[in-house]
């Protein structure tokens, strides 16, 4: 079963990557790394952060356990869509609002021409969060019936209404591409909230409405874990956002550079450590939850160790060849070589973090099954902190790339504080003895 789910999860991240780089490579191509491709990355990247954070973190890790310990599960899970989703339509309407000074706070290097150009995309992308947490919501539900198909191939979608837009937009002014690019993503998330909902239909699902008086014990336990949550999962993500806030001081096209980079990075880091852990939380979650100890960590072994050895593998392949790959997938049309340099330096430096990020992922999720959310959270702002002053010591003189080195070693120190509260000599048995 366990084999199984990463497989089914691994190809359905396979698939959307692919069309992912795609969209990358065109965007590359017809954009380049300027102040366009800037603008956009900066109104996508909020989002884009909060998705990752709901979709391959916070929400699951928090719900899941609450959501299998509920004695009543439809008046728990509609209270937790309803109250969630209006909260983030309110939130997107106050973005809208006030997108000007959203958009200071997102690149607060931008001078005040450029935050003009840039402030109506970031309030047309921040529709997306609302329509991507009815997509995790409808995800939890599925995964907690062993259902990760529709999940893990759905994103395919977003890329795919993205590339339609860059095609259809491809010889038009470059400001009125960032627009075709932002109304993609949006179209893109109403699709997957739609192959979700047939999904949702066909596993009898759909009656997760109520509106009957309960108490509300239930949710204030899940709230309290998805607050907790949403600091514990995000690390990674809020360094990649800071990178992007601190890379709008230098150059003009650093922040594409850490952007197509990342991309990259992110491939293995998705297509092995988050495929892994989203097929391994709902097994060990059910096994904390019958108190069988040993089934949880017979599971974390066993993936752990096929994981380190696929990261690291990732990781030698990535550093070697580099300058290969940016080359291959990025340098055409406005793309050139000196952009291909720039962005294969920041890549090695991210790839070095690959490993210590996965493994991190897989040992979190023991703190996350025991409801210690809290304490993976105040790993996580340790990490976050190291991180904050590597950025601010290694901007300056290795600029982009001391960025996404400084990002590596936060990587290294989360993975530590992770498995000292995992126990050392718990991780000492598991794998020696």
């Amino acid at each position: 079963m366990l084999i199984k789910s990463i497989f089914t999860n691994s190809s359905g991240i396979l698939v959307s990557r692919v069309l992912g780089f795609i969209r990358d490579l065109l965007t590359a191509s017809i954009l380049g790394a300027n102040i366009y491709s800037d603008i956009f990355f900066v109104a996508f990247k909020l989002p884009n952060l909060f998705r990752r954070i709901f979709a391959e973190g916070a929400f699951t890790q928090a719900f899941i356990p609450s959501y299998a310990k509920s004695k009543n599960k439809i008046r728990f899970s509609s209270m937790v869509f309803l109250e969630l989703f209006f909260f983030l339509i309110i939130l997107s309407l106050v973005v809208t609002l006030f997108s000007t000074l959203v958009t200071k706070v997102v690149a607060f290097g931008f001078d005040e021409a450029t935050i003009k150009l840039a402030s109506p995309l970031v309030a047309i992308n921040f529709y997306y969060l609302p329509l991507i947490f009815c997509v995790t919501f409808i995800a939890a539900l599925l995964q907690y019936k062993n259902h990760f198909a529709t999940t893990a191939f759905s994103t395919a979608l977003l890329n795919i209404a993205m590339i339609i837009a860059l095609l259809i937009s491809k010889n038009m002014d470059k400001y009125e591409i960032t627009f075709y690019l932002s109304y993609g993503v949006i179209v893109g998330g109403f699709l997957q909230v739609a192959v979700h909902l047939m999904t949702m239909k066909k596993h009898n699902l759909c009656k997760i409405f109520t509106f009957r008086k309960h108490k509300k014990k239930d949710e204030n336990r899940f709230y309290k874990s998805f607050f907790a949550a949403t600091v514990g999962s995000s690390t990674a993500h809020i360094s990649a956002f800071l990178d992007t806030w601190l890379a709008s001081f230098l150059v003009s096209g650093s922040i594409s550079y850490l952007y197509y980079a990342n991309r990259v990075f992110q491939l293995p880091l998705a297509l092995f450590a988050i495929a892994t852990s989203t097929a391994l939380f709902p097994m060990i979650a059910k096994a904390i939850k019958n108190k069988d100890e040993n089934k949880a960590l017979h599971l974390m072994k066993k993936s752990s160790l096929i994981l380190f050895v696929l990261l690291f593998v990732a990781t030698l392949i990535g550093t070697v060849f580099n300058k290969e790959i940016i080359w291959l997938l990025f340098e055409r049309g406005a793309f050139t070589s000196t952009d291909t340099q720039n962005t294969a330096l920041v890549l090695v430096m991210y790839l070095l973090g690959l490993v210590p990020f996965g493994l991190a992922k897989i040992f979190s999720l023991w703190l996350y099954a025991n409801e210690k959310q809290f304490l993976a959270a105040k790993i996580s702002m340790k990490a976050l902190g190291a991180n904050i002053v590597f950025s601010l010591l290694l901007i300056i003189p290795y600029e982009a790339a001391g960025l996404a080195f400084a990002s590596t070693l936060s990587g290294f120190i989360l993975l530590y504080l992770t498995l000292k509260e995992f126990g050392f000599k718990k991780v000492k048995t598991l794998y020696f003895m």
